[in-house]
């Protein structure tokens, strides 16, 4: 019985009473938890775009480049070389620019020297990146917190009142549910954009790694022609 009057309540509710209820309108609606989640949605995007942008700048290996630093240490003009490396501005011109600075030390010596620095710079560019991984698994969680809050404040304020209303009920929920719906969402974008960013920084990795051993094959050649 106490089902069916409620029921019968929620009918009696006007129709539309919802419409026109903003995106804006529905955050504010998800409490305070939205607080922490704006912060974090921000954070997010902040990190993807200066990462994208870091990322872009130092990860490219022009093959002109390459060309140019093999044509120059064949012919023995190591300071050109060196020059061109530093004026590249990336982390390929850094890279070898230390590399070209221990032409003359064992062949072994110099490839230290490359995996070392490429280490470094390959530390450089994931920069912010495990915080996005650390956004994706707390933002659903945080959002999901706030659900679990908000529906115990519900059932608490009915067992305090003794009013079971369904319209009560439901109008509480939504409200709620949007702290969960916007923790994923949050999460998705950062997930996202955390494999994103990674999957462009071992392509580089990977350019780097096959113009590095073009490097050491070049500095082999003068040795055997003599």
């Amino acid at each position: 019985m106490m089902l069916l009057q409620a029921l019968t309540d929620s009918t009696m509710v006007t129709p539309g009473s919802g419409d026109g209820l903003s995106v804006l309108d529905l955050l504010i609606k998800g409490g305070w938890v939205m607080l922490p989640l704006g912060f974090l949605f921000v954070a997010t995007i902040a990190m993807i775009i200066e990462r994208w942008i870091g990322i872009n700048k130092n990860a490219t290996i022009e093959q002109s480049f390459v060309d140019n630093v093999r044509d120059f240490i064949q012919q023995g003009n190591l300071k050109s070389a060196e020059s061109l490396c530093r004026n590249q501005n990336n982390a390929a011109g850094r890279i070898f620019q230390r590399a070209t600075g221990r032409i003359g030390y064992p062949i072994k010596d110099i490839e230290s020297t490359i995996e070392n620095a490429s280490q470094i710079e390959l530390q450089r560019m994931e920069g912010s990146l495990p915080f996005l991984g650390v956004i994706a698994g707390i933002a659903p969680m945080l959002g999901f917190v706030g659900t679990i809050a908000g529906i115990i404040r519900i059932f608490y304020d009915i067992s305090i009142s003794n009013d079971f209303n369904i319209s009560t009920i439901s109008g509480g929920m939504y409200e709620k549910m949007i702290t969960s719906g916007s923790g994923l969402i949050i999460g998705l974008i950062a997930y996202a954009g955390y494999h994103i960013l990674n999957m462009k920084i071992d392509r580089f990795a990977l350019k780097l790694q096959m113009a590095a051993s073009d490097f050491l094959d070049v500095l082999q050649r003068p040795i055997e022609s003599r």
